[in-house]
């Protein structure tokens, strides 16, 4: 089923200015932040299982437990982002420190090859009594990708095979067998990280258990009323009520639509669109294709956020896309970009790849602020100011969720096969490849995403036959190509990719233009939030308007008039240049806090002049209202 895989991290490297700076800000602000707040609040203590245990740092919530129970997983998450900055630049420092961990993991690991510190050093006779809440198998999911990523970035295996003792304890514990236990995760994700590690080692056996967690979820009778009970407690008393919540409440085959917690639902979609692939399994492939029509056509935001809901931190129903409350996880954007990639490579649809590059420029990319070291755990499209960027939480899993994929985003722009190389991203990149056993380089040259003019240098060691595939995302209405300086005559996009099958040299040159005009964006009428209101868009980027921008007037009293003329500026004193959008637009002229409730007549407008900054760049100078959808006049 496979048509093409991702060109790896490690063969790609990042020269364009927007996600260098990114990428510089990640190795050496992010990263060792991260560190320093791990070991401030008490995460990498525990992983020296110190005795005897310390008094709980966050105190059980009303479902009765400590969010401490996956401190593990952030320390895996850590690593991960880590070890993908250090194959962009190695540093002798956070190499150290990530070897200290492997260490303490080391000193940890029960003889059996358990390793979970919360229970090893609270709980050690409790391990493997509640799946549904207690976040083991998501535990050791985060900490065998960090693992993976380590030995991907330096070579070194000590951590990995740490991992895999515990994954093979694993194995042996839970599956099909009458002697194990028929579970699975209440928080999916090490299901993907399974197939990670199949495809670093070749063990079928961790394909098969990452199969068996999938297609075992939602069977009946429910495991996590069996486990229940043999804790002692009512099975019906499960404190979210349904399993919707974990996606457990159906077979995964049997779902058709998108429901319960929105991050859990993302890396679960991501694993069974993996193992579509890895198994050929047509009829999976099917199961991953109906929700993403439910979530892409009825439940996203215009950034890519997903799950509108704080209460479950995931969905509702259809259309309830509100803005002010949004909860769009910055987690749930990163998970959907997996999904997204993965989708991409069952069969080579750019639309898959439109949804991965609108999340990564906006749902996600929000998430890290621009001096790397203040986040976003929820992103709304509208804030009356009262929401800041935090330094950390007491659920610090979007800081690292964020961290890994800036730093791994090299592994985005570029999939091959033996005879095509695809290209999924545009900005200054450098890739390294072997095509049907020939060295292959592609450089591109961009100003992506402030602009669409693109320039490819092919440069094979010897002149050989193969397609370039160059995606044209859904944004762009024209495109037009040029090979070594003559206009082509540009072939229909197939799935989204212009297709160029030729022989190629050395010095060959592909240059690509996407005009990017700003368009206004309408919602659909079902969305009751957005009726009567447009957004903007300028290529990849979505626009808001943000308070600091608009000294004399507030962002919430400005309406975009249908005749308005939208131009783009260049700010070069802005976030080290930007391109923004201005307008000429109506603001209300008299201070509402003095005017009536209500009025027999609108209230009176005057002109007024309005900047509009890409999305994910907001709440970066300090507390400031924002909107995306602004009311039309």
């Amino acid at each position: 089923m496979r048509r093409l895989s991702p060109v790896r991290f490690t063969d790609v490297t990042i020269d364009g200015t927007f996600w260098r700076e990114r990428l510089e800000t990640v190795l050496t602000r992010t990263i060792p932040s991260q560190y320093e707040q791990l070991r401030a609040n008490g995460i990498l203590e525990s992983l020296t299982i110190p005795k005897p245990a310390p008094p709980l740092r966050i105190p059980p919530g009303a479902h009765g437990l400590s969010m401490q129970v996956f401190w593990d997983s952030d320390v895996g998450k850590w690593i991960e982002a880590a070890s993908y900055a250090l194959s962009h630049r190695r540093d002798a420092a956070i190499e150290a420190q990530i070897d200290e961990i492997t260490e303490w993991l080391a000193r940890a690991q029960q003889p059996d090859g358990y390793l979970n510190c919360w229970y090893i050093g609270r709980h050690p006779d409790e391990r493997w009594t509640n799946l549904r809440d207690c976040h083991e198998l998501y535990c050791a999911g985060h900490l065998l990708e960090g693992a993976i990523a380590y030995q991907q970035a330096t070579g070194r295996r000590r951590l990995l095979d740490i991992l895999c003792r515990y994954v093979d304890h694993i194995a042996e514990l839970l599956g099909p067998g009458p002697q194990q236990k028929h579970g699975y995760c209440g928080h999916q994700e090490i299901e993907l990280a399974l197939v990670k590690l199949y495809n670093a080692t070749g063990t079928r056996k961790y394909l098969d258990l990452a199969a068996y967690f999938i297609d075992e979820r939602g069977k009946t009778p429910h495991y996590f009323d069996i486990e229940a009970r043999a804790r002692g407690e009512e099975a019906g008393r499960y404190w979210f009520k349904n399993y919707e919540y974990s996606q457990s409440h159906r077979p995964v085959r049997e779902q058709d639509k998108v429901v319960g917690h929105a991050v859990r639902a993302m890396y679960m979609y991501t694993a069974m669109a993996d193992l579509a692939v890895e198994l050929d399994d047509a009829a999976l492939k099917k199961a991953c294709e109906v929700p993403w029509r439910d979530v892409t056509d009825k439940r996203m935001y215009l950034t890519a956020g997903i799950g509108p809901s704080a209460s479950n931190e995931g969905f509702t129903q259809d259309y309830d896309l509100p803005n002010e409350t949004a909860y769009a996880e910055t987690c749930a954007s990163v998970a959907l970009i997996f999904w997204a990639q993965r989708m991409l490579h069952l069969d080579g649809d750019g639309r898959y790849a439109d949804v991965l590059e609108t999340a990564l420029y906006n749902g996600a990319l929000s998430g890290l602020s621009r001096d790397g070291t203040h986040y976003f755990y929820q992103n709304p499209l509208a804030s009356d100011g009262s929401q800041t960027r935090w330094q950390w939480h007491p659920c610090p899993c979007c800081p690292m969720n964020a961290a890994r994929l800036v730093a791994s985003v090299a592994g985005y722009f570029y999939s091959a096969s033996d005879d095509t190389i695809a290209v999924n991203l545009y900005g200054g990149s450098t890739a390294s490849l072997e095509l049907a056993g020939r060295a292959v380089r592609i450089v591109q040259t961009a100003d992506y995403p402030w602009s669409g003019s693109i320039r490819i240098a092919v440069e094979p060691d010897a002149p050989l036959r193969f397609t370039l595939k160059l995606r044209i995302p859904g944004w762009a209405r024209v495109a037009t190509l040029a090979v070594n300086g003559q206009t082509q005559a540009a072939p229909q996009a197939v799935s989204g990719y212009l297709m160029l099958d030729r022989t190629w040299h050395a010095g060959d040159v592909v240059e690509l233009d996407l005009p990017m005009p700003v368009e206004r964006i309408h919602a659909n009428p079902l969305v009751a939030a957005d009726v009567g209101r447009v957004a903007l868009r300028r290529g990849p980027l979505v626009y808001c308007v943000e308070q600091a921008d608009h000294p004399e007037a507030a962002v919430g009293l400005l309406s975009l008039p249908d005749a308005a003329e939208l131009r783009i500026e260049a700010r070069k004193d802005l976030f080290d240049g930007i391109v923004t959008v201005v307008a000429d637009v109506l603001a209300v002229a008299a201070d509402p806090v003095m005017a009536p409730l209500y009025a027999d007549r609108p209230f009176a407008t005057c002109p007024a002049r309005m900047t509009a900054i890409p999305y994910y760049l907001w709440s970066n100078r300090g507390a400031n209202a924002m909107r995306v959808w602004l009311p039309v006049s």
